[in-house]
């Protein structure tokens, strides 16, 4: 159901360790179908520094606007520019073309204790009682 490579935050969003060291960071398919049409991502700046737990945008759809918690401590290093044209990148495509930014982990270890696709599953259908 959920991508078994990612690992997820309690606030629905899933980070991708990547081959250089960042950890590529979007929101779940959940997250994105609770929110509806996504309209506008408010993207961080390259080169800030986030904090794990910490806002570091906003998502707004037709429907609701939800911050993005950083999954872990590191410094923007790219951000996905076709969000500013193209907010919908979100819905169609979460863990793919609709990816928000990727950080430099600044203790990569920080991953280990984010959520595996099957507790993250478990975590939802929580939600859903």
């Amino acid at each position: 159901m959920y991508p078994t490579e990612l690992v997820y935050t309690a606030e629905h969003e899933w980070a991708r360790r990547e081959a250089d060291g960042s950890v590529t960071i979007g929101i779940t398919a959940h997250a994105q179908d609770a929110l509806g049409d996504v309209v506008y991502v408010e993207l961080p700046k390259v080169g800030a520094s986030l904090s794990a737990g910490e806002t570091f945008g906003v998502v707004e759809s037709v429907k609701s606007v939800s911050d993005l918690y950083a999954p872990c401590d590191g410094e923007v290093v790219a951000i996905n520019e076709t969000l500013r044209k193209d907010a919908s990148q979100i819905n169609s495509a979460p863990y793919g073309g609709g990816w928000i930014c990727r950080v430099m982990p600044s203790n990569p270890g920080q991953l280990a204790s984010l959520m595996t696709a099957e507790a993250y599953a478990a975590h939802v259908a929580a939600e859903a009682h």
